[in-house]
């Protein structure tokens, strides 16, 4: 595990790459989030975590959005899924499909603490892709 303010393990299994999955642990400072379209900032001791602004083709995000804030401590979950288009060619509407599962934690924590524990804050934006809400709101 890097020892850095900020450690991702991104995992991919991609449709092009026949679902090989490829895992990958990286560190970095607070910027390293922009990675995964966060932006992670610090306010006192509280980690703020906001989601950027993406090119999805649905559900389209005009502005960063809140996800939560995290005391020291706590572990906070996003959920989201996006519909991506291959090209911006109306004559070409291939598509491909993301689903996210983010887990943030402020602090050390245990090497099974996202797996052990119920996150703090539970953000759920999923939908169904071609229109309708399936989320489960916040908790």
């Amino acid at each position: 595990m890097p020892t850095a303010e900020v450690v991702i393990h991104e995992v991919l299994a991609a449709e092009a790459a026949r679902y090989v999955r490829h895992a990958d642990v990286v560190g970095g400072g607070l910027d390293r989030a922009r990675d995964l379209g966060l932006w992670l900032s610090l306010e006192g001791g509280a980690l703020v975590v906001d989601r950027l602004p993406g090119g999805a083709a649905y559900p389209r995000q005009s502005g960063p959005a809140r996800l939560f804030s995290l005391k020291p401590g706590e572990i906070g979950r996003y959920r989201a899924n996006f519909r991506f288009t291959v090209t911006t060619c109306a004559c070409d509407p291939s598509w491909y499909y993301e689903d996210w599962l983010v887990l943030v934690a402020n602090g050390e924590m245990r090497t099974d603490g996202f797996v052990s524990c119920e996150p703090d804050h539970d953000v759920d934006h999923r939908v169904h892709l071609y229109g309708g809400s399936r989320g489960r709101g916040r908790r």
